[in-house]
Parts: structure tokens; sequence; C-alpha cells
């Protein structure tokens, strides 16, 4: 068997599954598009990709219209808060009666009430497939007090019980022992 009838015999109903363990906030890339007009859409995955410089990342299907806005453009990533779950429902393609509320800082359309908003420039994009991966250089933030949006299982969800207090970070430096199951012979 090749490595890509490996890679196609994956059921894509599984894959979906296994990826929705992956408990991750919602976010929504909003942009100016050349005709004048905001746009906006949920994003896939969205990473910190690195500190020097200040970079991030965002996933998002090319079927979406912001996708054919992005290439070049600035953006801003709105990191949604508990409190904006119709928001995140409008952008995952339930729109509400009422569009979501926003401004323009500079020419990028930022969301109101974030749990944290980067303002972006393009750096670079690569292909992802059915998706298109954009990298932006963050040039501004704001953070807020609200505590994230959270998507798990194909649900929205809020934060519940801290496990630790969070402030060893020496966790980052990766185990300094690792022991592998070996298996019993019987």
């Amino acid at each position: 068997m090749t490595q890509e009838t490996m890679l196609n015999s994956v059921d894509a109903s599984q894959l979906r599954s296994a990826f929705g363990q992956f408990t991750t906030g919602v976010t929504v890339v909003t942009t100016q598009g050349t005709d004048g007009n905001p746009y906006g859409a949920m994003v896939t995955a969205f990473a910190a990709v690195s500190l020097d410089p200040p970079l991030a990342q965002i996933i998002l299907t090319r079927s979406s219209r912001a996708a054919k806005h992005l290439d070049g453009s600035s953006f801003a990533i709105n990191i949604l808060s508990a409190d904006q779950l119709e928001v995140a429902k409008h952008f995952a393609g339930e729109p509400n009666d009422r569009e979501p509320e926003w401004v323009l800082n500079g020419n990028v359309p930022v969301l109101v009430g974030n749990a944290a908003t980067l303002e972006c420039r393009a750096w670079n994009n690569y292909d992802g497939g059915d998706h298109i991966i954009v990298v932006g250089e963050v040039r501004s933030l704001t953070v807020g007090d609200a505590d994230p949006l959270l998507f798990h299982e194909g649900s929205f969800h809020q934060i519940g019980e801290r496990l630790g207090d969070g402030q060893d970070d020496s966790w980052f430096a990766g185990a300094k022992f690792f022991q592998p199951i070996v298996p019993q012979q019987h």
C-alpha cells in the first residue's frame, strides 16, 4: 500500500471526530474587501507562530468569501468571548436578524466584545488543501477580561474548572525522562 493510498483510506467522519477531540478557542477573521465592505469568516484553526517577529496563523476554507479578500490584506483575528455565542453562530452559518457589532480600526473591521483581538498585516499564505493557511504579523492587540468561547466535539462551551495554578511554565521545556511502554510477553 502506497503512502497516498494510506492517506486516502482515512474515513472523513472518523477524522472529523478525531479532530473534534481537540478543544479550541473560537476565532473569526475579519478584513476589509477591495470593494470597501467588511468580510468575516469563522476560522478553522488559529495558532501562535512566533514571538519575534510576532506572527499568528489562521486556517480557513478556500470557499469562504473572506478567504479571497485576505491575499495581502490586513486583517483582525477576533478571539470570541463566551458572551459572543450569537456572533459565533452568525459566522458559523446561522445568521442572526441583527448583524454583529463591529468598528473600523484603521482599515480593519474588528468585532465588538472579543476576549482578545490581534490586528495583523499579511505575512504569507500557504496551500492547505481545501483550506488556506494565512500567517499574519501582529501589529497591535487588545486583551479583554472576558473568558473565551470554546469549541469541542462540534459544540460551543465555556471554560470550566481550573486544574493547577498555571504558574509553572516548566512543562514547556519538555519532559526530562520518557518511559516507553514495553509490551508484556506472555
